[in-house]
């Protein structure tokens, strides 16, 4: 996991203590609708691109920067697939540090480039149809937008998951 200095900041004053982050997936589909998942280096797991909003960035921006520091893919981005969150999205990283992501998940195109894992994020990237994806040992967030990313059709609106919250929940705090 790369870090930056304004998260490094924050883990000095806060320690490993879990921490919420806004953060950005991208899902990029190949001519035959698989979609590009990368193994991580940290957590051995597999996931889609991505990662978190810098400060003062739009999650486009982020979303278009990520793809190419992870992959060498330049990206246009054609939508948002879906905006996530809950417990499935708390990574516990292997230096000890809790984030609980909040998630915007886009569709995106390459427009430019060819796979080359750049960084020392990633040690495999590949592209896996649905049923592949379900056999391999991913994040628990994986499982949750799974359905969305390979049921989604160009023009849909945004997915995401109804609240649950009612007036009721707050009567016993």
């Amino acid at each position: 996991m790369t870090m930056s200095s304004y998260i490094k900041d924050i883990r000095q004053k806060i320690g490993h203590r879990l921490l919420q982050m806004p953060s950005v997936t991208i899902i990029n589909y190949d001519e035959n609708g698989r979609v590009l998942f990368l193994k991580h280096r940290d957590t051995e797991l597999w996931v889609a691109p991505g990662g978190a909003v810098e400060p003062c960035e739009s999650p486009a921006d982020a979303a278009v920067r990520e793809m190419w520091e992870e992959t060498g893919l330049y990206v246009e981005l054609k939508g948002v697939l879906g905006v996530y969150g809950g417990p499935e999205f708390v990574v516990e990283y292997s230096n000890g540090d809790s984030v609980s992501y909040v998630m915007t998940v886009f569709e995106g195109s390459v427009i430019d480039g060819s796979l080359n894992l750049v960084n020392d994020e990633s040690i495999e990237g590949a592209y896996f149809t649905r049923e592949e994806i379900l056999k391999l040992e991913t994040q628990p967030w994986v499982r949750v937008i799974l359905a969305d990313i390979f049921s989604y059709g160009a023009g849909e609106p945004a997915l995401f998951k109804q609240s649950e919250w009612t007036p009721e929940n707050t009567k016993d705090r």
